[in-house]
This record gives structure tokens, sequence and C-alpha cells, in this order.
């Protein structure tokens, strides 16, 4: 479908390519969370940060090889940085979620480990880097709630440890080093081969292997919403650089 060659408006552009396709997707990184006050490790503030108040860049401390070698620090930088427990849903979650009620959106694949888009009630979301909300003993394998870890009765010092085995309880997230969960991985390009519309939100497409899923999209329409430029912007049908969650309310307006 083609759209007139005039200044409509990225909002009632976009609502116009979400009503004509029959499966849209979203993909969202950080910038759909920043919204919420949830901070970007990989910002310029970010790593300043890190580098300031922990000696290390996040990429180090997130690692597997750092988890290992001192735990003790890494839960210090993961509860202090990683965790925000007052953080709620912004507009773009919400946006999101209505959009999939309203049987307009088809599923949410995020970057992001906070859980914010299932609190706003989206279901069908495909966690690439897995979510703090869970936890897990490295041991004997026993789950455990994010409220476990941060209670300090369970913990030696800031390390959490299993009441079962007594083995160290880490977040069920991936880390710097490790691969994504190959089922997850396989869904979430699923998922975006069957898309006719994928809508990429809050990313700057530069972490791999997740922002290598683009290459599966055969469909109709890419969108492109962040603040900033991406290599990716010359291969997209519409590139907004604007807050996600200005254009995504404003888009559900003219639905």
């Amino acid at each position: 479908m083609t759209f007139p060659d005039i200044d409509i408006g990225d909002a009632v552009l976009l609502a116009r390519i979400i009503k004509v396709s029959k499966n849209t997707v979203f993909f969202g990184g950080a910038g759909v969370s920043t919204e919420s006050n949830i901070p970007d490790f990989r910002s310029g503030s970010g790593l300043y940060t890190a580098k300031r108040v922990y000696g290390h860049d996040p990429e180090e401390l997130l690692s597997r090889t750092f988890f290992e070698r001192n735990p003790a620090l890494f839960f210090r930088y993961y509860k202090e940085n990683l965790i925000c427990t007052g953080a709620k849903p912004n507009v773009a979650h919400i946006v999101l979620a209505k959009l999939e009620q309203i049987n307009m959106l088809s599923a949410v694949i995020t970057q992001n480990i906070d859980g914010l888009h299932q609190v706003a009630g989206s279901k069908n979301v495909i966690e690439l880097h897995g979510s703090n909300r869970t936890q897990y003993c490295i041991t004997c394998g026993k789950k455990y709630t994010l409220d476990y870890v941060l209670s300090a009765e369970n913990c030696d010092g800031p390390v959490p440890k299993c009441n079962v085995c007594n083995g160290l309880v880490r977040p069920d997230i991936v880390l710097y080093e490790e691969q994504l969960n190959k089922d997850i991985m396989n869904l979430a390009i699923k998922t975006i081969v069957a898309a006719d519309c994928l809508i990429v939100g809050g990313t700057s497409l530069v972490v791999y292997p997740a922002a290598g899923l683009l290459q599966y999209f055969r469909g109709t329409h890419l969108v492109l919403i962040n603040k900033d430029k991406t290599l990716y912007d010359d291969r997209a049908d519409m590139v907004i650089h604007d807050s996600i969650g200005k254009i995504l309310s404003e888009t559900i307006e003219h639905l």
C-alpha cells in the first residue's frame, strides 16, 4: 500500500500502516524503559557512573567472568542499577498492551529485563535477555523471586544464597559472554518472519545478536522509532526520531 506524498503527520501515517497490516510486531530496547526512569547503562552517563563508582565498565560488571570472580561487586552493581522496584509502565508500555488487546499487535520482542510490558498488560512478550523478576540457584536450580534476592536475611553481604543448598542465586538474565537462549531466539525469529509490519523502537540496534533479528524481516513495512539515528535508518520505510511514548500515544488516537 502506498500513501500520499504529503505531510500527514507521523502518528497518522503509522496508524494507517498498523490498520492495513495483518500481523504487526514490536521490537524494543532500552529506550522504551528509560521513559519509566530506568537508566540505560550503555549511555554516556551510565558508562561514566559505572567507571567512577565501581571502577569497571558495565559490560565487564555484567559479564559471566566478572560474576564468577567477584560476585559481591556484581550484585552490588546489579541491585543498585538494574533493579528499579518503583518503576511503573510508561505510556509506550500501556499503548502496546492496548494494541494487543484490540488485536492490532501480535507480539512484543524486548531486549529489556524489567518486566514492565507484562505489568502493563501485554501477554505475548518475548524476552531476549531474560528477566530480573526471576532468579535461580546455580547449584540446584531452585527458582526464587526478586524479593528474595533483595532481602538482606537471604544474602551473605550483597550475595544471595540458596536456602536449600547454600549455592549462589543469580538473576535469570543473559550476561555478557553468555549465549541467548536458543528456543527464545528461534521464537523471536519465527515471530519476525511472520510479521508484515515490524515496529522497532527505543533501540540503537548495535547490540548483537539481538540487532541481527531485523535481517529476518520480509514484510511490507519496517518502522523505526528512536531519538537518535541508527544504522538501519536507510533500510526502513518510515523513520521517526522522537519519543516513543509520544509517538505511540498519538498513534493510538487515530486507530
